[in-house]
């Protein structure tokens, strides 16, 4: 049986994999507190969670929009999802079959005991699938969970539950074991088979039934050797009974563990969610655009790590970049550069995973990859100073872009001075966008930016955040020109003036 909640043809892969630049998103981008909803204090989803949202750029709009709609049922039928999930939990956590998942059996007739064993916990559990599958099937309509309710109902009926019941009490060897074989060269025993036992017989034909047909032979219950070798015979006998046992376990395990790896995917958005719903902030599916167009728009765009982290709504920006490949960011310190640029990249990533988005509404293009360039706090063990190991991180960039990434550099090259940071970024930026890669570049490099924006190309949006006369920020971005100034003097009054620290989160 296969599940194919994630993918139409293939089951998601949990040990695929990273990224290269994976810690880099997790640092940058703040992805922990997203992992952590999504897990809810459950280890496995943290793990599967994380293992998604990294590595879902290679997915493209087919697996997307299937994934939308398997998590668009999960959204409206979350008891059934969970249900599935703690069922797939509960069996894969028996004794008995992680017993048999720890490999402890090692003689055929141990390995036949274990997977007879694990097999009548299974039966007891596809039981339970077959109901769940007669009984919700219907409040489902996405291709993924048809499909896999009818794969349920198709392979599991009742009569084939009947007859593993049947097998698996025939294998149970409860009274004896019945071997055939035949002599082969030097008269040496050879195609060894495990037979029907006698004991299946009625009754009534073992009382009138004539004596046996063979030769009989007792052992002494104090001869050890003739234990053994009995004991090798039994061992050939059941052998390959006993290998196409154990395959049949593992075929059920595996689909078991699959199931709850997928659903573990949709259970941490089921959970994402609702944390979401708590805090009143709004979520939408987003409307994907093909790899190679330059589409950018949102209403109402928040950052979602911030938002879980406060515990409350936090400011969300309206923003239109549609045509463009290039957005510069600039404006007062503290006032939502940053926290716009991960809302641009969480969003992205969630986008490419299936995932709704934290927005009003939300349309962007596929990337091929994303990257991240963020400023880093001053290293003592660093052998070489913050411009060198700026420049390393970015060459290390460069020989992964591919054409229609998505970069995300924040306030990149600030280590070094106006005019020789402003150089190094016009470069870089020219041979991204040369190179078709769509750049989004929060600066205070004012000559970099103004020349730019002098130019006036068609291809950039240029934001600033929004500064009331006062000194306020309203963390909003608007379109604007770059202004020579980031009001760090606004900063200095508030905290060394005003009279302590300021918080720099606004919420609603």
């Amino acid at each position: 049986m296969k599940v194919y909640l994630m993918y139409k043809d293939r089951d998601f892969d949990l040990e695929q994999n990273a990224p290269w630049n994976g810690p880099e998103l997790i640092q940058d981008l703040q992805l922990a507190p997203i992992s952590s909803a999504m897990a809810n204090d459950d280890e496995f989803l943290h793990r599967v969670a994380q293992s998604a949202l990294l590595s879902g750029f290679g997915n493209g709009p087919d697996v997307i929009f299937y994934r939308q709609a398997v998590l668009r049922d999960c959204l409206k039928n979350p008891f059934v999802v969970k249900r599935l999930y703690e069922l797939a939990v509960s069996v894969i956590g028996d004794r008995k079959v992680s017993h048999w998942a720890a490999g402890l059996a090692n003689s055929p007739w141990s390995i036949l005991f274990r997977a007879v064993e694990s097999l009548q916990v299974f039966l007891g559990t596809l039981k339970t699938l077959k109901s769940v599958a007669d009984q919700d099937a219907g409040k489902f309509e996405s291709e993924g969970f048809k499909e896999f309710f009818a794969r349920i109902k198709g392979e599991i009926s009742s009569e084939y539950l009947e007859e593993i019941e049947g097998h698996l009490w025939e294998l149970s060897l409860r009274d004896e074991v019945l071997i055939g074989a035949q002599l082969g060269k030097g008269n040496r025993g050879s195609n060894y088979v495990l037979l029907k036992s006698n004991n299946q017989k009625k009754w009534i034909q073992r009382v009138f039934s004539r004596g046996p047909r063979a030769y009989t032979f007792r052992i002494n219950d104090q001869d050890e050797t003739a234990i053994r070798k009995l004991g090798e015979l039994r061992n050939r006998g059941i052998n390959s009974v006993a290998n196409a046992t154990a395959q049949s376990v593992d075929h059920v395990l595996n689909f078991l563990v699959t199931l709850q790896t997928e659903l573990a995917f949709y259970l941490g958005c089921v959970n994402l969610h609702e944390r979401l719903a708590e805090l009143g902030e709004p979520t939408c599916f987003p409307v994907v655009a093909a790899v190679g167009e330059r589409i950018f728009s949102s209403e109402g765009l928040y950052d979602i790590s911030l938002a879980l982290s406060m515990g409350q709504q936090v400011v969300a920006n309206d923003i239109n970049a549609d045509s463009k490949s290039l957005i510069i960011v600039t404006g007062a310190n503290k006032g939502g550069k940053t926290t716009f640029l991960r809302s641009v990249g969480l969003s992205q990533m969630m986008m490419h995973c299936g995932m709704f988005v934290p927005a009003r509404s939300f349309c962007a293009n596929l990337c091929t990859g994303l990257f991240t360039h963020f400023k880093r706090k001053e290293d003592v063990s660093m052998e070489s100073g913050k411009l060198d190991d700026e420049l390393s991180r970015m060459s290390q960039i460069a020989d992964h872009l591919s054409a229609h990434s998505l970069v995300l550099l924040n306030e990149t090259f600030a280590a070094t001075n106006e005019i020789e940071g402003s150089e190094i970024a016009r470069q870089i930026v020219a041979a991204m966008i040369e190179r078709q890669v769509k750049v989004i570049f929060v600066s205070h490099l004012y000559q970099f930016a103004h020349e730019l924006y002098e130019a006036r190309t068609n291809e950039a949006l240029f934001l600033r955040a929004e500064r009331k006369t006062d000194g306020t920020r309203t963390y909003r971005l608007t379109n604007g020109e770059p202004l020579d100034t980031s009001y760090g003097v606004d900063l200095y009054n508030r905290i060394f003036v005003g009279g302590g620290p300021e918080i720099y989160a606004k919420v609603q």
